[in-house]
């Protein structure tokens, strides 16, 4: 096993040299000058990390980072303006970006917190409607009664679809629900009370 590895390694740098001598004729180098034959043993780079500038179908959402063949790159993404190669500077941006979005969102939450709190420290919202017989009214209190009312009392302005109510046709006291945040829940009491 050992000789026929000896003799294919032996042919093999026969080749080389004959082929370097061959080289050397065709070229007219003079003797005295050593030749070097090189050999790519590395494979070129087939993937690039790239960022998305928006959404390609099957591929990602915007701002997304991925690797994917340099052919589809700079075939497809690239024409098409729908991606770039990613720089050191590039995600330094993206970095700051999401640093600044994040801020916003904590701003946001922080801001519904104390909306919340002081919803909750006014006490109960007081409605009057018409009495019927017993503890029934007249019609029902609605989410927009509520809206109308914080703003009379508070000067804030709510969104009556952030308003969650139960049905409300006699009088007592109801907890309403604000969704003032996916994560802020505010609860107030309303006092419904006949004239």
């Amino acid at each position: 096993m050992a000789s026929v590895v000896t003799n294919l390694s032996c042919a093999s740098s026969s080749f080389f040299q004959s082929f370097a001598e061959s080289l050397n004729e065709s070229t007219k180098l003079p003797n005295n000058r050593k030749d070097f034959l090189i050999f790519a043993q590395k494979k070129t780079k087939k993937t690039r990390k790239i960022i998305l500038k928006e959404d390609v179908q099957d591929l990602g959402k915007k701002g997304q980072l991925l690797d994917v063949r340099a052919g589809f790159y700079r075939n497809f993404l690239l024409p098409m303006g729908k991606a770039q190669i990613v720089t050191p500077i590039l995600l330094k941006e993206m970095r700051m970006e999401e640093e600044r979005i994040e801020a916003e969102k904590k701003r946001v939450k922080e801001e519904a917190q104390q909306l919340a709190l002081i919803f909750e420290t006014v006490g109960a919202f007081k409605v009057k409607r018409k009495g019927g017989k017993g503890k029934q009214i007249f019609g029902s209190v609605t989410a927009q009664d509520l809206v109308d009312i914080i703003k009379a009392q508070l000067q804030r302005e709510v969104d009556k679809k952030i308003v969650s109510l139960p049905e409300i046709r006699e009088t007592g006291e109801y907890i309403a629900e604000l969704k003032l945040h996916p994560e802020v829940t505010a609860r107030v009491r309303v006092n419904v009370f006949a004239n």
